[in-house]
């Protein structure tokens, strides 16, 4: 399988709809790839909640409708990212959204774990209540989003439920950059799987963000890391190696689920 990961550059001072035309241009270069994987919340930008009432859209809005003609036009699956969705009939959500090569909204995934600490996305937009994978023709792929790397149990789930490869967007800060690496890697080892993170560069509303998109196999070691700037990484990935990896280090047969609460002493 080969997979892009394109790192997108979030300039304040450039338009919501500029950014769109612009990133469906770079999907569409992406043609021969089988998956293409966007960051978090690129159309607006991650920690620009200011706007995110402005620029919240539907599942069919203007970010869907310009992906999934890419998507369609270079024949790829495209992880294109997340956007600031508008439930007619709930809160806002940070959502994800996967296109099949003939454009078709094949998948959805509404960030579960929402950062801010009761500020910010976690206070302004609904939790997402479902894991979600999707059946690609070389692997199962799983869905997290950005913060969803810090809780190791939802990608359990999403190997339980058959995942060979984690597909993580992100709009993740500088300042934590090591624990972006650190993360990516350890959830790769622990659950012997592919991780693709796709993280912006650029700054979000006076953030400024890590980049440096990263894609492990299943044994933690790094195939390819992008910089601090705007970046497109191409990656050949080997999907029986996580079948091999799982046989001859088959760690996972070894948890031990449903053990009791220890007893107050």
């Amino acid at each position: 399988m080969r997979a892009s990961l394109i790192q997108i550059g979030v300039d304040p001072d450039e338009s919501v709809e500029n950014r769109r035309v612009r990133v469906a241009a770079l999907v569409r270069a992406r043609a021969g790839a089988d998956l293409v994987v966007l960051p978090e919340l690129w159309p607006v930008g991650a920690f620009a909640y200011e706007s995110f009432a402005a620029e919240a859209e539907s599942l069919d809005g203007p970010t869907a409708e310009a992906m999934s003609a890419a998507a369609r036009d270079a024949g790829v699956w495209l992880h294109a990212g997340s956007i600031v969705e508008r439930d007619p009939q709930g809160p806002l959500y940070n959502t994800s959204l996967l296109f099949s090569p003939d454009g078709e909204l094949a998948r959805t995934y509404r960030k579960i774990h929402r950062f801010g600490f009761d500020k910010g996305e976690a206070v302004m937009m609904g939790a997402g209540e479902e894991i979600a994978t999707a059946v690609l023709p070389d692997a199962t792929i799983g869905l997290a989003t950005c913060y969803d790397l810090r809780f190791p149990e939802l990608f359990r789930l999403l190997v339980d439920a058959g995942a060979q490869m984690l597909v993580i967007p992100a709009g993740w800060p500088a300042r934590r950059r090591e624990h972006w690496t650190l993360l990516a890697r350890a959830r790769a080892v622990e659950n012997q799987a592919y991780v693709l993170a796709c993280g912006t560069a650029g700054t979000h509303a006076g953030v400024e963000q890590a980049g440096h998109s990263i894609v492990v196999d299943p044994w933690g070691e790094v195939l390819a890391e992008a910089g601090p700037d705007e970046q497109v990484l191409d990656v050949e990935l080997d999907l029986a190696r996580v079948a091999k990896t799982r046989e001859e280090f088959p760690a996972l047969k070894d948890r031990l689920l449903g053990l009791p609460t220890p007893r107050r002493r």
